[in-house]
């Protein structure tokens, strides 16, 4: 499954990273602690998160992620969205809260 794929069936917003949304994920990941992900988190997974800053793209793009979905409403800061367009790492939102759209993405991919 894409990351496009993902974020038509959650009718998830696409902030940034457009170039990235063909890439394929493998699995996910959620946690709002940068070294708990830099430490855990698998490549091509998707990093759930409450977190906007710019140092989530340093993170996603190190562990070569496949997309980060912010929750609750949240949007990216600019400078992250800067750095996921020259990444090509989507940055995707939703309203929903965190367990809920884990659970959604979890019978996405695993379903």
């Amino acid at each position: 499954m894409t990351v496009r794929e993902i974020a038509e069936k959650l009718d998830l917003n696409v902030y940034s990273g457009e170039g990235g949304l063909d890439r394929e994920v493998t699995g996910g990941y959620v946690s709002d602690l940068l070294s708990d992900v830099m430490g855990f988190a698998k490549d091509g997974s998707v990093w759930v998160t409450l977190q906007t800053h710019k140092n989530v793209m340093a993170i996603a793009s190190l562990k070569e992620l496949a997309a980060v979905i912010v929750v609750k409403g949240l949007e990216p800061e600019e400078d992250a969205k800067e750095v996921s367009d020259e990444e090509g790492i989507p940055i995707l939102g939703s309203q929903e809260q965190t367990f809920e759209l884990a659970g959604k993405i979890y019978n996405l991919i695993k379903g």
